[in-house]
């Protein structure tokens, strides 16, 4: 009998009441392969890969040298892989093409050079955050937060921002998703949903996300949303700074100036014709 798969995709499908969990398909397996090499960290092992995607070292080998054969996986040193030059390829002229993030790039630019933290510009991916450009001060700070970086939605100021946002009942099925057994533990912590329906309500009155300081790495951030010509979120314009350094009294100095710039993408984006990078469902839909 074949190892069972729990990859990410049949966890999010499996939250549905009463659905049984779709037998994954070759090209299921092949896109959480691809998921697993973006990540950050790489080059990954073999043995990391099957146990970030759920499936076995076999399939996992096989399919890593499929997509190496097309350009989309790359060999590195031990037997691990990277993401090859045909997906980074992808990737970059995807995002030269967003007009979202033409329109963000100088001004995370004009915030970095203003506030001195790190500025970024992200989006959704179900109930994650994910940052696409990402502009560092010259000093560092100490931070690791690069293109591609991922946290939960709930993890800080950004995805406050984008789910205050979202209509009431968007945010409130995204909060269940993230109830559901596969989330994490601080999302099961008691009292969790409570505070992050406060802090929503509180970005929403203030039109900027701020998160408390990060215990485990001290760092705080927030976000303005940016919003489409229907009004709806399509990304976030984000500060993030070391926990002292972004302290309440710089927030409220920076907050209106990235609430500020989050509005004029926002006005420059509602005026510009052609594709955007959507906000991804949890059915896959784009929103």
């Amino acid at each position: 009998m074949g190892k069972q798969v729990n990859s990410r995709s049949q966890m999010q499908d499996s939250t549905a009441p009463g659905a049984a969990p779709p037998a994954p398909g070759p090209v299921d397996k092949a896109m959480e392969v691809l998921s697993a090499l973006s990540e950050t960290g790489a080059p990954h092992r073999l043995a990391d890969l099957a146990r970030h995607t759920g499936l076995a070292k076999p399939t996992v080998h096989r399919l890593l040298r499929s997509l190496a054969a097309q350009g989309f996986a790359e060999p590195a040193e031990q037997g691990s892989y990277r993401a090859g030059p045909r997906l980074l390829g992808l990737a970059a002229r995807v995002l030269a093409d967003d007009a979202a993030l033409d329109l963000a790039r100088p001004v995370l630019a004009e915030l970095r050079t203003r506030t001195g933290l790190f500025a970024s510009y992200a989006v959704r991916d179900d109930t994650a955050l994910v940052h696409l450009e990402v502009l560092a001060p010259a000093q560092g700070l100490g931070l690791d937060l690069r293109p591609g970086s991922r946290e939960p939605l709930t993890a800080g100021g950004a995805g406050l921002a984008l789910l205050a946002a979202l209509p009431t009942d968007g945010a409130e099925r995204l909060l269940a998703a993230m109830d559901s057994p596969h989330a994490d533990e601080a999302t099961h912590a008691d009292g969790a949903h409570e505070a992050i329906r406060a802090a929503l309500a509180e970005t929403a009155r203030r039109g900027y996300g701020f998160d408390g300081a990060d215990a485990w790495r001290g760092r705080r951030t927030l976000a303005a949303a940016v919003r489409d010509s229907a009004g709806h979120p399509v990304g976030t314009l984000a500060l993030t700074g070391l926990a002292f350094t972004l302290d309440e009294t710089a927030a409220e100095l920076y907050g209106p100036m990235v609430r500020a710039a989050a509005g004029a993408v926002s006005s420059g984006l509602a005026a510009r014709t052609g594709a955007r990078l959507g906000v991804v469902s949890d059915k896959g839909e784009a929103r």
